[in-house]
């Protein structure tokens, strides 16, 4: 697992209206993520924060563009999915990926992108910022959202 270069992100989301996308797969590390993301939006300094369960990860960039329809400033999308025996790994991977950045691209909207792809259930709890977890790709899809919201109004 890498991790290695990856930057501090401190920025102040005063004033965003932030909503996070989560699929419901997977609960324990579902659960993980989105606390991730809730901690990171209130050391920003988020206050309008608002929570979105889908059924899974396939579903996240269609509940993203109903949040930037109804009003979001940014958008985190957390997910995962784990490998199986099919294709359907593939399929739901670049579907969700396609999806989001498709929804970002054409809004202006920044969509923080938190969805696991893993080859296992341990590469995935090591990434969802559980107590134990190595990393927390909750934290960093909800920090990356806020701070790309942050330099797009600098532009």
């Amino acid at each position: 697992m890498s991790g290695a270069g990856a930057p501090s992100i401190e920025v102040d989301g005063s004033g965003l209206r932030v909503t996070v996308v989560a699929a419901s797969w997977h609960t324990e590390v579902m659960d993980g993520l989105v606390a991730g993301a809730r901690r990171a939006l209130e050391a920003a300094h988020v206050s309008h924060v608002s929570v979105v369960r889908v059924p899974g990860s396939f579903e996240l960039p269609v509940a993203a563009a109903r949040a930037v329809e109804h009003g979001a400033d940014a958008v985190v999308a957390l997910g995962v999915v784990i490998r199986g025996g099919t294709p359907h790994f593939e399929y739901v991977c670049q579907a969700a990926t396609a999806g989001l950045t498709d929804v970002s691209v054409r809004s202006g909207v920044p969509v923080g992108f938190g969805v696991l792809t893993c080859d296992d259930e341990q590469q995935a709890l090591d990434r969802a910022g559980l107590p134990g977890s190595r990393e927390d790709k909750g934290a960093e899809a909800a920090q990356a959202a806020v701070a790309t919201v942050v330099a797009l109004r600098s532009l």
